[in-house]
């Protein structure tokens, strides 16, 4: 089986969606420590003019070494009102609007105090659109007993090992200095990287801005074309 793990990201970009559809099972790893300044509770939009902006989810005010699955959202904030009035810019030149604005009502209309239950539904809901198959997993509600982990790339290392029957795992370009490939190698696991080809298209001004949430995709361009997207991409 091909595997994917990783951080239960909010509205994450493209790559993260190629992962997912590239693997055979997705689980989101949310017994970690919460990285302040990450991607579990924002991402990256257009801004009216140029540049980009983050929408986020408010949270509660934790310690830092609170793991991501005991991390709660404000629900005093009325920050889903927030998130739609930043994206309403969008109206004046994204051709599918509508149809992104109606995917994230539904894939933030859940009654949670979890960021990681939030996500998993808003990765529920965006796959359901773009026509990508999700067989995901939180780990923290699969109670599976794994080894001690000793460094950070271990954590994946020892989930695969734990499940028994993963020959490969796969995770986003950015770990290649991060894992030690040796590692997986001795315990008869392949171990690649996926890189995106991040492909241009018109966000309706001079500059692209790469790398930005799903959601900006979305309003660019049609589902079957986001899919024909995912597909764009190289294994290292």
């Amino acid at each position: 089986m091909k595997i994917g793990i990783m951080q239960p990201y909010f509205f994450p970009y493209l790559g993260y969606f190629s992962l997912i559809k590239h693997t055979e099972r997705f689980i989101l790893l949310d017994s970690v420590q919460f990285v302040r300044h990450g991607w579990v509770s924002r991402n990256r939009i257009l801004k009216p003019e140029s540049g980009w902006q983050y929408i986020l989810v408010p949270l509660v005010k934790h310690s830092r070494d609170t793991k991501i699955k005991d991390v709660s959202i404000k629900k005093e904030l009325d920050w889903r009102n927030t998130i739609f009035h930043q994206l309403e810019h969008y109206k004046k030149r994204a051709p599918f609007y509508r149809d992104t604005i109606g995917v994230l009502k539904t894939a933030l209309n859940i009654e949670t105090e979890s960021i990681v239950h939030l996500n998993a539904h808003a990765l529920k809901k965006v796959c359901d659109y773009i026509g990508v198959k999700l067989n995901v997993n939180v780990f923290s509600e699969m109670h599976l007993s794994i080894d001690e982990v000793k460094a950070s790339d271990e954590w994946t290392l020892n989930i695969c090992k734990a499940l028994g029957n993963v020959d490969e795992y796969c995770n986003p370009e950015g770990g290649l200095e991060f894992y030690d490939r040796s590692k997986f190698y001795k315990t008869g696991i392949d171990i690649k990287f996926l890189s995106m080809n991040i492909q241009k298209y018109s966000q309706r001004r001079p500059e692209f801005e790469a790398r930005l949430s799903i959601v900006d995709t979305m309003m660019f361009n049609k589902p079957e074309k986001i899919n024909e997207m995912l597909d764009d991409y190289r294994l290292l």
